[in-house]
């Protein structure tokens, strides 16, 4: 599960500090920027690469959560006489970064932000990440600007990206334009997001895709505090999501019908996977019949049903093993995102992931007919190893910096039982995890008799705050 970022004003408790600080050094978590990168930066948010096409005039608003400030993406929905438009406006990175300079070494160095509380650590100086390149509100900034334009039924129907100087009008928060969804006070902007949102959830569901809506273990840091928490994605962000999944799937299909380009591939799953999964299903007591489809059963899965919520977990096992595709003069023999059921590529968080330039930058270049760029050409080959590496890097260090502060939040209850739900069990040895709600932990269970889906009472006997160790175990 995933950390989220709450705040950079926040600090680090204490009893954390030297535990996050080796967990940085095993990663190799950068610190800091050195000066000839940041010098590089500030010159480059000075003077941008700026396009000829004006489209400022379109009221542009970003949708992130409320304490974002490297704003990838700002959108702006329409309606047409056949359906809708939509335009996506992605912060343009190259603009500002020179090929092979010290931005863009340093960049490829990093692959990716990495995020943990009150510390993140950017692919860019914040001078770009956060100020000259980011989507603020109010500002004139040069983007890629995809436009889609959708049919009455929500699918895409023509692709076309290329530059443009934008300027967003608003810095809108997943938890307010919910609340007003919720209300009935949103405006015109985030009531077309809904519209459009429902559409393409329809039209996934049509071409087999799936989406787990299986709730997301947080750390929430306040006032040198950090606890956990599990939270479910607002409907408001699956809507959001729709854009960058419809945008990225366009730009998939550009790439492949041009032939070249780098996607985002998560191979099919092997019969055997899914034989585990119904056999997982039936060993929770739920229906799963032969004639439902796999996409079909996530969907009817309620992760507040504790046997439902294990069941969800162990869909999870299907997602494993995504990766990069490049490809130049011919397609890959496998080019499908399993999980999209599509092609589908990284293009709309050039900010926060390194490939979305290289794959943003190929896309500018089909529309406009002009040969892919050199630099880029030249990169494609070698981004999936570099892409592949910071992903791993990411996973850790999220997962590492949860497994700190479950270790943290349990310490003073070592020898306490808590009562929690069995998501896995290994049927070698017969350990499992075990999910707690309060606090909202999930931690290795050992002992006899574990039952996947099923409450067990365990004893908490090991919380080791350096390691962010926790253990479990079934007492008889």
């Amino acid at each position: 599960m995933p950390t989220r970022h709450v705040s950079l004003r926040d600090s680090e408790p204490p009893a954390l500090a030297e535990g996050l600080r080796r967990l940085r050094a095993s990663l190799g978590v950068p610190s800091s920027f050195p000066a000839d990168v940041l010098a590089e930066a500030d010159t480059a948010a000075a003077s941008p690469r700026l396009p000829s096409r004006d489209l400022t005039d379109v009221p542009f608003v970003t949708l992130d959560p409320e304490a974002s400030t490297d704003l990838d993406q700002a959108f702006h929905l329409s309606r047409t006489t056949a359906g809708y438009l939509l335009r996506y406006a992605i912060a343009d990175v190259a603009a500002f970064v020179v090929p092979g300079g010290r931005v863009d070494a340093e960049a490829n160095a990093r692959g990716e932000t990495l995020y943990a509380p009150t510390r993140r650590t950017p692919l860019h100086p914040a001078t770009l990440s956060e100020g000259a390149t980011s989507l603020l509100p109010g500002q004139v900034r040069p983007a890629l600007v995809w436009e889609l334009r959708l049919d009455a039924d929500g699918r895409t129907v023509d692709t076309r990206v290329e530059r443009a100087l934008v300027r967003s009008r608003a810095k809108l928060s997943y938890a307010g334009a919910q609340a007003d969804l919720d209300a009935g006070r949103a405006d015109e902007q985030v009531q077309l997001l809904r519209t459009v949102g429902l559409l393409r959830q329809e039209v996934e569901v049509a071409r087999g895709g799936v989406s787990l809506s299986v709730p997301e273990q947080e750390v929430r840091a306040s006032d040198s505090r950090w606890t956990l928490a599990f939270r479910a994605p607002l409907p408001v962000e699956d809507w959001n999501a729709q854009l960058s999944l419809a945008t990225g799937m366009a730009a998939a299909a550009l790439m492949l019908e041009a032939g070249v380009g780098i996607l985002r591939t998560l191979p099919p799953a092997r019969d055997s996977a899914l034989g585990r999964l119904r056999r997982t299903a039936s060993a929770l007591g739920i229906a799963w019949p032969r004639a439902m489809e796999y996409p079909e059963f996530v969907r009817s899965l309620d992760a507040s049903v504790p046997a439902q919520a294990a069941m969800l977990n162990a869909c999870t096992m299907l997602f494993r093993g995504a990766g990069y595709q490049a490809f130049d003069g011919s397609s890959p023999e496998q080019p499908l995102h399993a999980a999209i059921a599509a092609p589908y590529a990284h293009v709309t968080a050039p900010l926060r992931r390194l490939v979305d330039r290289y794959a943003g930058e190929t896309c500018v270049a089909i529309c406009a007919g002009t040969p892919v760029p050199e630099w880029v050409a030249a990169a494609l080959p070698g981004l999936p190893a570099v892409m592949d590496e910071s992903n791993r890097r990411a996973k850790k260090y999220e997962r590492g910096t949860v497994d700190l502060v479950e270790a943290m939040v349990l310490a003073p209850s070592l020898g306490r039982t808590f009562t929690g739900t069995v998501l896995e069990v290994d049927p070698e040895d017969g350990d499992g995890v075990l999910q707690l709600a309060d606090p909202a932990v999930e931690a290795r269970v050992k002992g006899d008799g574990l039952v996947l889906g099923e409450t067990a009472s365990a004893t908490l006997v090991a919380a080791d705050l350096l390691a962010g160790k926790v253990e479990f175990r079934v007492l008889g």
